[in-house]
């Protein structure tokens, strides 16, 4: 089926450039136009507007061999934004190398198989508490940084454990790979969307995250309420469940040894072999990291926070140093995953810091983002030049992605070189003006929805979209903060039901569930969760939160 589906649907490079030559074609039959523009600047942004007004019909220029130098023109243009990807792909690339947040996750599924032995805990029911603290973390991972194939390695983790807890392989799914994606969908800092999509978009990097947390909460609440019904549900008479006859297997593996164990302890010594290489290292990079947050502390502190109309003043710099100092040295004596999640969990705090406090771009986040992946590394105990290989390995990893970016903005070059771009704004922000505000944000949202069918690539879509979304919502006096946030819903609610999913037929060949199968089981709640989105869109039109 996977193979059959593979010739059907082109990749999404093939995609764009398909919609690169449609540009071309574009201007040979749409009138030319141009707006007046001006550059505004937004929260310490500058960015290019066109004026209200202004448009104006001129002659247009149709396209040729132009067609040929928009992935190059495409690269310039988003020479930022391409960098950045790269720059964080290989960084998250030598984190994820040394295991660390493999090995976190086994210690917390042994944490919550203990919990389930607690007699304190029994007249409770831990078990819909240990489901639900899984899914708080997949969901914070998915929000964080965008976890998404990651979660087929963890199928064969939580699918038994499931099984063996009385539910079923759906249940060990929705806790793993349904939770982080409703993470994704409702992500905070997710550099490989909301970065990507704000940096194009022209707003500040992770602007707006207060509204954003709230919608991440709503949401992860609604799949935790979802996936503890069905799952009472299932433990309550498990024959009802749909996938009961094919868990004949995973019942079986189950009566004869604990999978989660077996699999828990054969990656935990791998993951602290680093550790016992080269004792020293962990050591020598938690002393250079904690000189380095004092030298800054001393220079900086205080820190002005702007949250609305609302101004702080705290010593953030100073605490975050002093709590680096303090847990870093237990970190790194308890094990190499311990201060390599350690450092992981301080690169997100300084990352808020740096964007609410100090107003940082592409060019500070994907530093401190190279910063976390060397050090990583080098605390493992592999060596400069063997960090080195693994950060380009990551960039050869995430650089198909990123000359889709580069290709999608050629799609802009085509469309403004052809003087039709203004023409397109137009005709499309004088129609979308007799629906209001309400009925251009469903548009926006719908398109997105359908074109993430078709095109599961985030980063793709953002460079596709945004540049012309991010300017229709000028034209139609929304934010773009809100135009971003109808992309983020729309790129995220579909992948979990969008057969184009390479992660998504990879999670449920592991499980062993049929795709026909889930798309029966979900459709209905990945439905709710796009009305769900489109009413969390609609508060940002009518109030002014921080960022929008």
């Amino acid at each position: 089926m996977n193979t059959l589906h593979m010739k059907k649907i082109p990749g999404t490079f093939t995609i764009v450039c398909y919609i690169v030559l449609a540009a071309a074609l574009l201007t040979w039959v749409i009138p030319g136009g141009e707006y007046l523009r001006e550059v505004q600047v937004y929260e310490g942004v500058e960015r290019e507007v066109a004026v209200e007004g202004s448009f104006h019909y001129v002659e247009p220029e149709p396209q040729t061999y132009s067609v040929f130098f928009s992935l190059f023109e495409g690269f310039v243009d988003k020479a930022d934004i391409i960098v950045f990807v790269l720059m964080v792909g290989g960084a998250f690339w030598i984190l994820n190398s040394t295991k660390a947040i493999d090995a976190g996750v086994h210690a917390f599924v042994r944490f919550t198989r203990r919990c389930r032995e607690k007699k304190a805990l029994r007249k409770v029911d831990v078990d819909a508490f240990v489901l639900a603290l899984i899914m708080l973390m997949f969901s914070l991972f998915g929000a964080v940084f965008g976890m998404s194939e990651e979660t087929i390695a963890f199928i064969i983790i939580f699918v038994p454990m499931a099984v063996s807890m009385g539910y079923d392989s759906l249940t060990g799914v929705a806790v793993s790979y349904l939770a982080a994606h409703v993470g994704f969908a409702g992500a905070m800092l997710n550099p490989f969307t909301i970065g990507i999509a704000q940096g194009i978009a022209g707003v500040p990097l992770f602007s707006g995250l207060e509204y954003r947390f709230f919608c991440w909460v709503i949401l992860t609440a609604i799949a935790m309420v979802f996936v503890l019904w069905y799952a009472k549900k299932v433990k309550k008479n498990p024959e009802i469940s749909p996938v009961y006859k094919l868990d004949a297997y995973w019942r079986e593996r189950a009566a004869s040894v604990s999978a989660t164990e077996t699999v828990a302890d054969s990656t935990e010594t791998p993951a602290t072999a680093p550790a016992a290489a080269s004792t020293k290292a962990p050591y020598v990079i938690f002393t250079l990291l904690a000189l380095a947050q004092i030298l800054f502390a001393v220079y900086h502190p205080f820190t002005h926070i702007t949250i609305g109309d609302g101004s702080l003043r705290l010593p953030l710099l100073p605490i975050l140093a002093a709590l680096y100092t303090l847990s870093g040295f237990w970190a790194a004596k308890r094990s190499l995953s311990a201060f390599n999640l350690h450092i992981l969990l301080f690169t997100i705090l300084y990352l808020v810091t740096g964007v609410l406090g100090y107003g940082w771009y592409i060019m500070e986040i994907s530093a401190l983002f190279l910063v976390m992946g060397i050090c990583s590394g080098l605390a493992a105990g592999k060596g400069l030049d063997k960090v080195m290989q693994l950060f380009l390995e990551g960039v050869k990893d995430i650089l198909v992605p990123a000359m889709v970016i580069g290709l999608a903005s050629g799609i802009i070059f085509i469309l403004q070189e052809g003087k039709v771009i203004d023409t397109i704004l137009y005709g499309v922000s004088k129609t979308m003006a007799q629906t209001g505000e309400v009925g251009s944000v469903g548009v926006m949202y719908v398109f997105q929805t359908l074109l993430n069918l078709v095109m599961p690539s985030g980063s793709a879509k953002a460079a596709l979209t945004m540049p012309i979304m991010g300017q229709f919502a000028d034209l139609i006096h929304l934010s773009r903060q809100t135009a971003v946030l109808a992309f983020q819903f729309g790129d995220g609610f579909t992948n979990m039901i969008t057969p184009t999913s390479g992660v998504l037929l990879g999670v449920l060949g592991v499980a062993k569930i049929p795709y026909a199968l889930w798309f029966k089981w979900i459709w209905k709640f990945i439905l709710f969760l796009i009305v769900a989105g489109f009413v969390l869109m609609l508060p940002t039109l009518f109030y002014s939160f921080n960022g929008f």
